[in-house]
């Protein structure tokens, strides 16, 4: 339990809380939950720039990293077919991956196919099931896919002003509007709560925010004296209680929520509000290809990590098709900006080209 690790080693309800955060970023479940220490451990594993533990932004947005990869592929030969959506993935009579169909009708043939796609949309959804171990595709069904989280994007005219941190005369950020700000987060018993409202199919009543201000470090996202504020909020369950669906009104609501605990740290945040963008777990799924709206293709916890990640026996990146590799957030280590799955698979994958 992340609990009794954070009492052994903390005494600030505070700061046991706000390390709690990511222990449950992503993920449904609660401080209390046991295994959540090691999502905890995920997000401070590694380093940036010779720092253990470090976040970063990147320039430009996360769109700048994909396309930072998408430049160095290039230059080394790739073709890449942006916005050209896979159909399903081409099997010759030996059962062998040997290319991907498609909806536009094209065939890309290939000796490997690897699969940045969820498991359950590479499995269920681009392969014939006949072709695949029912067990196989049983277990891939029964991943725990949950997701608690509602992403909402924010332009604001002027920099949030907390109460905590007063801003500058001049209007500049200052050290906090540079990092993230974790707010509701006062103790761990918060963060259970608002688990346990999401568990009932009730978006939390006093949601878990961490909001960050991507423009204070990365001026040109806005204009000036305008700003960027992200907000990563949960708990919101997937499926919501007595047959409601994640409407307009409710997906609005929501926010209202979240805004009304914002301006409670730093009023005069709403009145800033110029804009927004609500992406609820059904959002993140719809438009991203997310199952359940998870960012880690699957969740966290310990019966879905290492060698039963994403499900035992296909740890190793290859799959009950040959010539087919997973390697997305959905394969070991799993999710996070960190590109561990890809480069394993990789690995893999070039190993097993050798031989044939």
């Amino acid at each position: 339990l992340l609990g009794q690790i954070l009492d052994q080693w903390f005494e600030s309800e505070p700061l046991k809380a706000t390390l709690a955060t990511d222990a449950v970023i992503g993920a449904m479940a609660s401080p209390h939950t046991p295994g959540s220490g090691y999502v905890l451990l995920h997000h401070v594993m590694g380093e940036l720039e010779g720092r253990r533990g470090a976040w970063g932004y990147v320039a430009g947005g996360m769109g700048a990293l994909s396309q930072a990869i998408a430049h160095a592929a290039t230059a080394r030969g790739a073709h890449i077919f942006a916005e050209k959506a896979v159909c399903h993935v081409l099997l010759g009579r030996d059962g062998r991956a040997q290319g991907v169909a498609l909806q536009d009708g094209t065939e890309v043939r290939s000796k490997l196919v690897l699969s940045n796609a969820s498991p359950q949309i590479t499995f269920l959804e681009l392969i014939p099931q006949e072709q695949l171990p029912k067990d196989f595709v049983q277990r891939i069904r029964q991943v725990d896919v949950r997701s608690p989280v509602t992403k909402i994007s924010v332009a604001v005219d002027r920099l949030p002003n907390f109460l905590a941190a007063p801003n500058a005369c001049d209007g500049q950020p200052l050290p906090h509007h540079q990092c993230s700000i974790h707010l509701n987060c006062e103790n761990t018993h918060l963060l259970h709560q608002a688990f346990t409202e999401a568990t009932h199919g009730h978006p939390s009543n006093r949601p878990m925010i961490e909001l960050c201000i991507p423009s204070a470090l990365d001026p040109g996202l806005a204009p000036q004296g305008c700003h960027i504020v992200s907000l990563f909020t949960q708990y919101t369950p997937s499926t919501l209680a007595d047959g409601q669906s994640w409407d307009e009104q409710a997906r609005n609501a929501y926010a209202d929520r979240v805004f009304d605990c914002i301006e409670d740290y730093a009023p005069g945040f709403k009145a800033s509000v110029i804009g927004r963008d609500i992406l609820t777990p059904p959002d993140l799924e719809r438009i991203f290809g997310l199952p359940g709206g998870n960012i880690f293709h699957g969740g966290m916890s310990l019966d879905q990590l290492y060698f039963a990640r994403p499900v035992p026996f296909y740890s190793g990146y290859r799959s009950p098709i040959p010539g087919l590799y997973l390697c997305g957030s959905g394969a070991h280590p799993g999710g996070g900006v960190m590109g561990a799955a890809g480069r394993n698979a990789a690995q893999v994958a070039l190993k097993d080209l050798r031989h044939l």
